[in-house]
C-alpha cells in the first residue's frame, strides 16, 4: 500500500508533507545550478533520494548521433560513461524517450525491453526500473530513471508522480545550463576573437596607403597571414571547447603505443623548431602501450610542443619524457625557455588565460 492511500494518508499527513519540502528544496536548487555538471549529480541525487531507490541516471540524446548516451549515474564515475550507448529501438529508454511517456518495471530480469549489456558493463544489477522523460518546451532531451526500489518494495503511484516532477524541472534546468554555457561561451570566444580582428583591421589600413616602402608592406602581408592563421587555429579551438562543456565530445579509446606517438608529435614540430633552432630530445623508449584517445592526447602534445617552441630562447632545447610506473604513466615537455612566472602557475588552467608578457614566457 502507498504511503498517502487510505487510512494511513490523513496519519501521514506530517511525512507527506516533509516530502513536499524537500520536493521544492530540490526544484530550487535545480533552478540555481548552471554549472551542467553539478546539475546532473543533483538531479540524480534527488531522484535516488526521493524514490528511495538504490541508483538514479541521467541518459541524454547525443545530437550529433541521435543516440542515448549516459551523462550521470549515481552508481559510477563520469570517467566511466563514455562507451556506454542504450539504443533507442528496443530499450526501456528508448520506449520512454520515443513515447513520452514514464515506465515502470517491476522484474527487469523478464522484461525484453531492458538493455542488459549496460548491466554487463557496469557489474550492476538492475531488478526494477522507474523511468520518466525529460521533456523542455515541447521536446525531449532524454530519459531520467530510479533504479531498485528498496527494501524490494514496488513502485508507488507517489513515485511515478515524483520523477515525472523532478524530470520536468530537471529538463528545464539542463536546456537553461546548457543556454547559459552557450551564451558565457560566446561572450569569451568574441572576447578573444577581438585582438587579432583589429590587428586585421589596423594592418589592412596600413597597406593602402600607397607611399607604403615595398619592405614595410611584405612584413604587413605576413602580419595579416599569421593573423589569419591565428584565427583558423582560435576557432577549431573554440569548437573543440565548445564540445567539451556541452558534453558532446566523445573519446575513441583504443590501445596504443605513446612512444610511437611522442616520435610522431616530434616529427611535426621539428621543421618550426629548426627554423628557431631549437634541438628536441626524445626519452620515451619502453613504455607500455596504453587506452586512450590516440587523437586527443596528440593534440594536446603538440600544443605544448609549440608552446615550447615558439616560447623558447634561440638555439634551446625541448625535452620529451615518457615516465611508467604501476598503473600510470606520465608524459612531459621541458623547454629551457623563461618558465611561467610563479605569480601565474594558479590561473594556468584557467580558459583563455594568457601570462602577461607572454612573449617571453614558455
Amino acid at each position: 500500500m502507498s504511503l498517502y492511500d487510505g487510512p494511513e494518508r490523513r496519519r501521514n499527513y506530517p511525512l507527506l508533507f516533509k516530502w513536499y519540502e524537500r520536493l521544492l528544496e530540490v526544484t530550487h536548487t535545480l533552478t540555481s545550478t548552471l554549472e551542467l555538471p553539478v546539475l546532473l549529480k543533483t538531479i540524480i541525487d534527488a531522484a535516488a533520494e526521493l524514490t528511495d531507490t538504490e541508483a538514479a541516471s541521467i541518459l541524454l540524446v547525443d545530437a550529433a548521433t541521435g543516440q542515448l548516451r549516459f551523462e550521470a549515474t549515481t552508481n559510477m564515475d563520469a570517467s566511466q560513461l563514455d562507451d556506454i550507448i542504450v539504443p533507442i529501438e528496443g530499450s526501456v529508454a528508448g520506449t520512454i524517450y520515443t513515447t513520452r511517456k514514464p515506465i515502470v518495471i517491476a522484474n527487469a530480469a523478464v522484461d525484453p525491453r531492458h538493455y542488459t549489456k549496460v548491466d554487463s558493463q557496469t557489474a550492476f544489477v538492475t531488478r526494477s526500473i522507474l523511468g520518466a522523460p525529460l521533456i523542455s518546451k515541447d521536446k525531449c532531451i532524454g530519459v531520467l530513471q530510479a533504479l531498485n526500489k528498496k527494501d524490494a518494495e514496488e513502485f508507488t503511484d507517489e513515485d511515478v508522480s515524483t520523477l515525472e516532477t523532478l524530470a520536468a524541472q530537471a529538463a528545464i534546468a539542463i536546456v537553461n545550463a546548457r543556454l547559459f554555457q552557450q551564451s558565457d561561451f560566446i561572450a569569451e570566444m568574441v572576447h578573444e576573437l577581438r585582438t587579432p580582428l583589429a590587428a586585421l583591421t589596423a594592418t589592412s589600413h596600413i597597406l593602402l596607403r600607397s607611399d607604403l616602402p615595398s619592405e614595410q608592406r611584405s612584413e604587413f602581408v605576413a602580419t595579416i597571414r599569421d593573423e589569419t592563421n591565428r584565427l583558423a587555429k582560435m576557432t577549431t579551438e573554440f569548437l573543440d571547447l565548445a564540445k567539451l562543456e556541452s558534453g558532446r565530445a566523445r573519446f575513441d579509446k583504443q590501445p596504443f603505443d605513446i612512444a610511437d606517438l611522442i616520435h610522431e608529435c616530434a616529427g611535426v614540430v621539428l621543421p618550426q623548431a629548426d627554423n628557431k633552432h631549437v634541438a628536441i630530445h626524445e626519452h620515451a623508449l619502453g613504455l607500455p602501450d596504453v587506452v586512450g584517445d590516440r587523437g586527443k592526447i596528440k593534440q594536446v602534445l603538440l600544443n605544448l610542443l609549440t608552446n615550447a617552441i615558439k616560447y623558447n630562447r634561440e638555439g634551446g632545447s625541448i625535452y620529451i619524457t615518457g615516465e611508467a610506473a604501476a598503473d600510470r604513466l606520465r608524459v612531459s615537455v621541458r623547454d629551457t625557455g623563461k618558465g611561467i612566472p610563479a605569480e601565474s602557475l594558479p590561473r594556468v588552467f584557467e580558459k583563455f588565460y594568457r601570462v602577461p608578457d607572454s612573449e617571453g614566457w614558455s
